[in-house]
């Protein structure tokens, strides 16, 4: 029993690596029928995209330039890894918000693949502000930045499971709605996993950060269900987009 437990865990958590990450994985391990009740195991698929980010942070501190360059080559490195996976929901959920005029405008504009104003400004903002607390995490402390960079990007997919738990699919077809609806306890298991990660950044941050993740949980889900009627893949990619730039800034106030 605890053989097969073992292996549908390593399943989750290789099916979680290989969806939201470019990273090559072993094949070996059966994916999981039930991609849904993985989502348990997505905050360690940030630990992957972070630690990748936080090691050309580090490289690019030894080598000796200016903390922007730092953090804009870890930057590139997480872009690379995720494959601008989340960025990609961002810029959709912006152009089809804030250019659609009802909610089946609004999805028709978030399945085209072009972007438009309001997706590059809001892709722009996104950089910026991560771009921003990363330098100045970095100018004050390399190893500060490198614990921020990896809170932020497992504890900011942490509500991801919760959010397809708590808000219906807006399509009946798409990606979101392929996975199924998240079960309470894989939402819960990965809220655990993304809490014990804000740990890192003290007590008095942690405690901060999971009050303002809250708030940015409770925002977008009424705004998605006003603007969509649910939730879509691009949805959760911002729901990540937010609580990075959430959990640096928060960083930044507790840290720099």
């Amino acid at each position: 029993m605890n053989g097969v437990l073992h292996q549908r865990w390593l399943a989750d958590l290789v099916a979680c690596i290989g969806f939201y990450t470019r990273v090559p994985i072993p094949r070996a391990v059966p994916l999981p029928d039930d991609f849904a009740a993985a989502q348990w195991a997505a905050p360690l698929a940030g630990l992957v995209a972070g630690g990748i980010g936080g090691t050309f942070l580090w490289f690019g501190h030894l080598a000796g330039p200016p903390a922007e360059l730092a953090a804009a080559l870890s930057l590139a490195s997480m872009l690379l890894a995720t494959g601008c996976f989340h960025e990609d929901g961002l810029g959709d959920v912006c152009d089809g918000f804030g250019g659609g005029n009802t909610a089946e405008r609004k999805l028709e504009i978030m399945r085209d693949s072009r972007i438009g104003t309001f997706g590059m400004c809001g892709l722009t903002l996104s950089l910026l502000a991560r771009w921003a607390a990363i330098t100045a995490l970095a100018t004050v402390s390399i190893s500060s930045a490198i614990l921020a960079i990896l809170a932020a990007h497992m504890a900011a997919r942490a509500p991801m499971a919760l959010f397809m738990h708590v808000v219906p699919a807006a399509r009946t077809t798409g990606l979101s709605a392929k996975l199924g609806d998240a079960k309470a306890w894989p939402a819960l298991l990965s809220l655990g996993i993304g809490l014990v990660s804000l740990l890192v950044l003290g007590p008095s941050a942690a405690i901060t950060a999971m009050a303002c993740l809250a708030i940015w949980f409770m925002a977008l889900r009424a705004l998605c269900l006003r603007q969509i009627g649910g939730h879509t893949g691009d949805v959760l990619g911002t729901l990540e987009q937010g609580g990075e730039i959430v959990i640096l800034f928060i960083a930044c106030i507790f840290l720099a």
